[in-house]
């Protein structure tokens, strides 16, 4: 089965509705966290439907990766990651089409492949560490 361009490989549309699930589980995410984050950051409001049922449109599922970045890639703590979203929406706001650099979904369905990878081998080596 192929990853699609937000690090899927479901069958599904890319443009598809997902459960907290299957956005927890694509990303490497625990669900409580998603959980937490949709509390912190307003930027990231998931479709809530009957029950409760959270569903995260394509939008959604890019913005909780840009917080996962932002929190154990590049450092961040919320308060910090939050204030950088801000910042990031009021420049988007700012800044002309033309000018913004073009991303292909070749080169994100390659970074994603490449997440899911080391998402893959991080579990791994957890797994031993544990065994050990």
């Amino acid at each position: 089965m192929s990853v699609d361009a937000l690090g899927f490989a479901d069958g599904k549309d890319p443009e598809a509705l997902r459960t907290i699930g299957e956005v927890a589980k694509a990303l490497g995410i625990r669900q409580h966290v998603l959980r937490y984050w949709e509390e912190q950051f307003p930027q990231l409001s998931p479709l809530k439907r009957g029950g409760g049922r959270r569903y995260y449109r394509a939008e959604d599922v890019r913005m909780v990766e840009t917080i996962d970045r932002l929190v154990h890639s590049e450092g961040y703590t919320l308060k910090g990651a939050k204030m950088a979203l801000q910042g990031r929406a009021a420049e988007a706001v700012s800044a002309s089409a033309p000018t913004a650099a073009a991303v292909t979904p070749a080169l994100v369905a390659t970074n994603f492949a490449y997440r899911a990878r080391l998402i893959a081998l991080r579990t791994t080596l957890v797994n031993a560490l544990h065994d050990a």
